[in-house]
């Protein structure tokens, strides 16, 4: 362990016995959220960021030290384990790094290496190399019925030197360096009768680009060309610099006679193009794509914790809306706890057209219920429906109503769960869809949780990364959200109670359960009582868990039952009592951390509970605000040069950003055109959520394409953006509501476009969500 600690040390840029502390909590069974929390005198103020790339590298070191014990076991039993391989096998970062060392001693039965020895060659291959005679002389009195004619012989001979040659690990580490100094990856179109299936891809036709500066959304885009059979891809380079070394190595130019001079020079040949060479590309390609995955989960995780963390629009009435043209608009009205109201559909669309009975049922619906917010889903018919409701809101003005746009993305992929079938047995799916609309813009951390991440489509190319990595690196993320925020112990669905530290999804179903049978919690030491729930797992769960009217204050806070004496403490130091002293700045200004720190509460535990009791229970999540959508823009084509928009942030990738600005078509701003200073970072200056004034450079159409700057006006504007939005096209592709036929065909409501009507709102960090790279969004 004490090797690994100080690598993860060295590599985080902490202190070993931070790290071993930390490797020992996490091996004892605790999570990253409690130990990032709650430990922070054994881990010395590690944050949840640094704890999670501990464990991160935790597990990957573990398994590359177990695979490297066994790659050296296995040289030592071939007696081939010299000094300067097992230096070189030590020195290997990466398990990629560590097979290409192993690879030409990996045993191999069936290689024409391996025959050739067993033939008896070996001893021949060994004369050629060592002896100044002709290869056929030196194979003089050779017979084996395999081998049975000089050719086949002199073949066999080299694969032998081959398969020698490429032992010498020093060598042929230092032709990939050659070699990779050159390398251009290049990409053709496969036939011609891809041309025009494959379209989406053609700025790959016919395209090459030195290997080291491919960014990573490129690569990926080529990536899943070639997987769709659309793309051919190869490294290509120089061999010239390669060939002169391996003669070099073995001063194949002073060789004599001249025909073993040929033969090794021959054979050299073939041991760069046709052993070497294929290895170093695929090398190089896979050491690429590993760091374009990479990079491509870091992005899709950034932008899950936005949006998971956006602003709640909090505990209201709301009015669920989920648009339809030829089925029908869905609407549901839920109440201040995320319960169903009512629900009901209407059709203002063809072919029933009811546009007053439209208006009227919504009307009733918002007035019998009391309804603060109208949450529209932003798919197919999404802005003909925000109209209707405009019209209602202008004939109703006595209804103080909030109109927001809200993502569908992933909504039916709830709405048909077994979770939603469960939550809402009498409700049909298209209905449940409506429900979720509203629960989102309540709280979008509590109903997003219901989804698989990779259902809400805020990813770059993340249908070709690796899917386990990606799911174990976006569980995390969730878990993070949850725990940061906490959860009402007594409202939380199973889905959210299963990501909290130390729980699953078993014992969530138990937590809710229990309820169900003896009612509410009212305090945190009934959790004990649920069946499975030990005092391992009170002891991780407890503080994330939260009472509110319960029996003991405390519960409603971040405090940890483990505290709670220290809180009396303090209490009784300012001769008070501890419901007197929660959210009270005034008196916890005046407590000293240093005097109640002992052997049991460290300072950094004592200033948090501090900080804890002056804000009990505070959110992280920012304040809930609105964007608003010009009423008379609603369709690309209507865009003009010049046009100044408010918009939301839907997606930031590491090329630039895209967003939402009411047109059914995600604009993009390149990264050269998010900020008048140099951006290395999309995600530093933008995210999602994030609400933004932005200009339109380029309307394209056609193509549906539009291009947007955050630059202030008069600030030149980048070509590279006019190029970008041509690249990353397939990114930009916008098919929210792909499991409904009418989605195919979205006919225009004319009359449904009012003019000088209240104008909707947009949620922060609820903006359209598009999955990347053409890949179609589920509901």
């Amino acid at each position: 362990m004490t090797e690994i600690a100080q690598q993860i040390a060295q590599e985080l840029t902490v202190r070993p016995e931070q790290v071993e502390a930390t490797i020992r909590l996490l091996d004892e069974g605790l999570t990253v959220p409690f130990v990032a929390r709650y430990r922070k005198e054994a881990t010395q103020g590690l944050d949840d960021t640094q704890l999670r790339q501990l464990d991160t590298r935790l597990h990957y070191l573990r398994d590359l030290y177990e695979r490297r014990d066994k790659v050296i076991e296995s040289l030592k039993e071939q007696e081939k384990l010299s000094d300067d391989l097992l230096t070189r096998i030590n020195a290997a970062e990466t398990k990629n790094a560590l097979e290409e060392i192993y690879a030409p001693y990996r045993p191999k039965r069936t290689s024409k290496s391996f025959k050739a020895k067993e033939a008896g060659l070996g001893e021949f291959a060994e004369k050629i190399l060592t002896t100044e005679v002709e290869p056929k002389d030196a194979l003089a009195g050779f017979s084996h019925e395999d081998y049975a004619d000089l050719d086949s012989q002199l073949d066999a001979v080299q694969h032998i030197i081959i398969d020698e040659w490429a032992q010498n690990i020093a060598l042929t580490a230092e032709l990939k360096q050659l070699f990779a100094k050159t390398a251009v990856l290049k990409s053709a179109v496969a036939s011609d009768e891809k041309k025009e299936v494959g379209k989406k891809f053609r700025d790959y036709f016919e395209f090459s680009e030195n290997l080291n500066k491919v960014p990573s959304h490129r690569l990926l885009a080529m990536l899943r060309g070639r997987q769709e059979n659309v793309l051919g891809l190869k490294v290509d380079g120089e061999d010239e610099p390669a060939l002169a070394r391996i003669d070099a190595e073995y001063d194949l130019a002073t060789v004599a006679p001249s025909a073993r001079q040929d033969f090794l020079k021959h054979t050299a040949k073939l041991f760069w193009l046709a052993k070497v060479r294929p290895s170093i590309e695929h090398s190089l390609l896979t050491e690429k794509r590993l760091a374009a995955e990479a990079e491509a989960m870091d992005v899709f995780a950034e932008n899950l914790r936005h949006l998971l963390l956006s602003a709640p629009a909090g505990s209201r009435t709301t009015l669920g809306v989920d648009p339809g043209i030829r089925t029908g608009v869905k609407l549901a009205v839920v109440n201040a706890s995320g319960d169903v109201l009512a629900h009901s559909t209407i059709y203002p669309f063809a072919p029933k057209e009811d546009k007053v009975g439209s208006i009227a049922e919504l009307a009733r619906l918002c007035r019998e219920f009391e309804v603060d917010l109208v949450a529209v889903g932003n798919g197919t018919a999404s802005r003909e429906t925000e109209a209707v409701i405009a019209e209602m809101m202008a004939q109703n003005e006595d209804l103080k109503l909030t109109r927001v746009s809200v993502s569908e993305a992933g909504a039916s992929v709830y709405s048909a769960s077994e979770l939603a079938a469960q939550e809402l047995p009498e409700l049909d799916v298209s209905i449940r869809g409506a429900v979720s609309i509203a629960r989102r813009l309540q709280d979008p951390l509590a109903e997003l949780v219901k989804i698989d991440p990779k259902s809400i489509g805020v990813g770059q190319y993340q249908h070709d990364v690796n899917q386990t990595g990606l799911a174990k690196t976006l569980d995390a993320v969730v878990e993070d959200c949850v725990n940061a925020v906490g959860v009402d112990v007594n409202t939380a669905s199973p889905a959210i109670l299963g990501y909290i530290a130390g729980l699953n999804k078993s014992i969530a179903q138990q937590i809710v359960e229990y309820r169900k049978t003896n009612g509410r919690f009212e305090n945190r030491e009934l959790l004990k009582k649920v069946p499975r729930l030990g005092e391992r797992t009170f002891e991780q769960a407890a503080g994330f868990l939260r009472i509110l009217d319960g029996d003991q204050p405390l519960d409603a806070s971040a405090v940890h039952p483990e505290s709670y004496a220290l809180v009396a403490n303090i209490a009784e130091s300012k001769s008070t009592t501890v419901q007197d002293i929660i959210a009270n700045s005034e008196i916890i200004s005046t407590i000293d951390a240093s005097n109640f720190v002992n052997d049991q509460y460290g300072l950094p535990t004592v200033q948090d509970v501090l900080s804890e009791l002056e804000k009990p229970g505070r959110d992280p999540r920012p304040e809930f605000r609105t964007a608003k959508f010009r009423e008379d823009i609603t369709e690309v084509a209507q865009l003009t040069e010049g046009m100044k928009l408010e918009g939301v942030v839907t997606n930031v990738t590491n090329f630039g950003a895209f967003v939402d600005v009411g047109v059914h078509q995600d604009g993009l701003v390149h990264i050269s055109e998010l900020s008048n200073s140099f951006v290395s970072d999309p995600h530093k200056v933008v995210k999602p959520g994030q609400i933004v004034q932005v200009r339109v450079l380029q309307v394209d159409v056609e193509r549906n394409r539009v291009n947007l700057s955050m630059k202030a006006e008069g600030a030149s504007s980048n070509p590279k953006a006019a190029r970008a939005n041509q690249e990353h096209r397939g990114e930009q592709k916008r098919s929210p509501r792909n499991d409904r036929p009418e989605q195919k065909s979205r006919p225009q409501n004319k009359q449904a476009k009012p003019q000088n009507k209240p104008q909707p709102a947009k949620i922060g960090g609820l903006g359209e969500l598009l999955l990347q790279a053409g890949v179609k969004k589920s509901k």
